[in-house]
């Protein structure tokens, strides 16, 4: 996630602290049942987080995530988990994105939780909600404005689009207050044009006439009232993971994964990590440019992880979307997973970085997964304030034949910009097994998780699979400068 930082620091240890339960209650309406007739749902499973931090307040933290997932698409709702200590204790509320969390009953379904805080303490949350078929897609935006007691009071949901047909969706949106321009704050989502209305994977992954504009709106006046959304390209590109980062100089920088637009045959030049900017708050872009071809990992079809042992049972991960931070000179830090160190095998986690946001580093390994072929996957980036670069991913190194799916939750970090990197610390001791997840086209724990610097420390916040299977949590580890 995005988070301004100074220049390279000195090297020191971090010390990690003990995971702390951030899902403990389920604020859903336990008594709707709105989300059928298809499709398995998983009750009280927390999956997909996302966090950031108050920059007036720096015990003032707020998660969000996925509640009760569905196993073809989205979940009951979205939970909002608010810490006033600091990350040592948690509270649960949810924004009415969903009908079960009090919202239009025409969205039985919300997905892909994304929070930003602006530069006065306001939070922004945003939600793709959706009606239980899928033919209502829509991006709604809920305000946290702060109390008297330092909580946030959510209000009602404004709309920034939302389609009724079968032939468009909505998908994999984000939002990012703007630091340097008050009131700002930017949205950015996938508007997918798809082949006869047929949202089936297939199609998704192998049709010549998918389409995905990349999709923007923005708010002026602190979320009072929202632009009309304009695609941000007008080329034949499919874009999925749009996140849009902010330089010191006001400069956005968007990153996603793009691949092949309609009509445009398969290659590897039509797969990759694309990038564009905008110098004056998103009124214009730049053409899409590219920051590093894709690799794509081969087992699993297109999810790309599979089960460690197997290498059959699919893991359902995010790794061709990028994760983008900021430090204070204005260095950009991009990652995501791939095949390309493993001769196009397993994913491994990788960097790129830009000073400009046009022209951009030869990627550089991450992980230091220490099995050959341990796929390293869901990277998360951060920058703290004396420019330390961490990264939080998930693999399998700790994984034996005959047992689970043995799942670390891995630190990396540098002090040299990513140069080089010190040992990775492990932030959720004894692991978990990844056949525990709730399955949603794969064992599934969410396309991506958070993690945040609050000052010289780090905050980070991921899902789990639970003791049984069909379980899940967030939990909340603490990672802290001398």
């Amino acid at each position: 996630m995005l988070l301004v930082g100074a220049g390279p620091a000195a090297a020191y240890p971090y010390t990690v602290g003990a995971p702390v339960l951030a899902s403990a209650t389920n604020p859903l309406n336990p008594a709707c049942t709105a989300g059928g007739p298809t499709g398995t749902n998983y009750p009280n499973t927390e999956v997909e987080p996302f966090v950031a931090v108050d920059p007036t307040n720096p015990n003032h933290i707020v998660g969000v995530y996925q509640q009760d997932r569905w196993s073809d698409g989205g979940a009951r709702g979205l939970t909002t988990s608010t810490s006033l200590t600091g990350g040592a204790s948690w509270s649960q509320t949810a924004a009415r994105f969903s009908e079960c969390s009090g919202g239009d009953p025409v969205y039985d379904r919300a997905s892909d939780p994304w929070v930003t805080f602006d530069p006065a303490g306001n939070a922004y949350q945003i939600s793709l909600s959706v009606s239980a078929d899928q033919v209502t897609s829509a991006i709604l935006v809920s305000k946290g404005s702060p109390l008297a007691n330092g909580d946030l009071a959510w209000g009602a949901p404004t709309t920034l689009i939302r389609d009724d047909d079968a032939l468009h969706f909505n998908d994999k949106e984000s939002i990012t207050a703007d630091p340097t321009r008050p009131g700002y704050v930017y949205a950015v989502w996938d508007r997918g044009t798809l082949p006869g209305g047929n949202r089936s994977l297939t199609s998704e992954a192998h049709s010549f006439a998918y389409r995905g504009q990349p999709m923007f709106s923005f708010t002026s006046d602190y979320g009072a009232t929202w632009s009309t959304p304009v695609a941000m390209s007008n080329a034949n590109v499919f874009t999925l993971g749009n996140q849009i980062a902010v330089l010191p100089d006001g400069t956005l920088v968007d990153v996603f994964w793009s691949g092949r637009g309609s009509g445009v045959q398969p290659s590897p030049n039509q797969n990759f990590i694309g990038v564009m900017v905008s110098t004056d708050a998103g009124r214009h872009w730049s053409p899409v440019s590219r920051i590093s071809n894709f690799v794509d990992p081969q087992g699993c079809g297109v999810e790309g992880v599979c089960d460690p042992d197997n290498q059959v049972d699919p893991v359902r991960a995010g790794v061709e979307i990028p994760d983008i931070a900021v430090d204070a000179a204005g260095r950009i830090y991009v990652v995501w997973s791939d095949a390309r160190f493993s001769g196009g095998t397993t994913p491994d986690v990788v960097l790129s970085t830009s000073t400009n946001g046009r022209t951009w580093t030869t990627p550089v390994q991450v992980n230091q997964t220490p099995v050959a072929a341990a796929a390293a996957f869901n990277a998360t980036v951060a920058v703290t304030s004396d420019g330390t670069v961490a990264v939080l991913y998930y693999d399998f190194r700790n994984n034996l034949p005959g047992g689970g799916a043995t799942t670390s939750v891995v630190l990396a970090h540098s002090h040299t910009a990513g140069a080089a990197w010190e040992p990775e610390r492990s932030l959720y001791p004894g692991d978990f097994d990844m056949r525990n997840a709730p399955v949603a086209r794969g064992y599934f724990l969410g396309d991506y998780q958070g993690l945040t610097a609050i000052g010289r420390n780090l905050l980070a916040f991921f899902s789990v699979a639970g003791a049984v299977p069909g379980t899940a949590d967030v939990e909340a580890v603490s990672i802290t400068a001398p």
